[in-house]
């Protein structure tokens, strides 16, 4: 609630316990599941990058990679958990970077929104 104090200022008492607002939609957990990403541009740079996640939850994923290829927006196709080339347990997902940190000297950040499965069985 604002008040008039008595030196003429606006005050909102609310305010002096604000505390910025958490973003995040769900919980994110630490644990290591095996992924593997790819670039969905085929005009772009073509790589397969393999790695862990160091976090994950509902809507996405962070993972270290030693990749500077990473950019905002970047859609790509993540195979979470990776089990192997053409194992059928496999689960491929479309997804969108929504972020990239620079972790350490030679390593990168990438935050990524999953967005929808892809159809079939044992892709990648």
């Amino acid at each position: 609630m604002l008040t008039l104090t008595d030196g003429g200022v606006w005050s909102d008492e609310g305010m002096q316990n604000f505390r910025p607002q958490e973003r995040r939609r769900s919980r994110r957990l630490r644990i290591g599941e095996p992924l593997k990403v790819r670039p969905t541009d085929p005009r772009g740079e073509t790589f397969e990058d393999i790695s862990a996640t160091k976090n994950v939850s509902r809507e996405g994923f962070y993972f270290l990679t030693p990749r500077k290829a990473y950019q905002e927006g970047m859609r790509l196709f993540v195979t979470l958990p990776f089990h192997g080339a053409g194992d059928l347990r496999n689960q491929e997902y479309v997804g969108q970077v929504l972020r990239v940190d620079m972790s350490r000297e030679d390593q990168w950040g990438v935050a990524v929104q999953l967005l929808s499965p892809v159809k079939g069985e044992g892709k990648s």
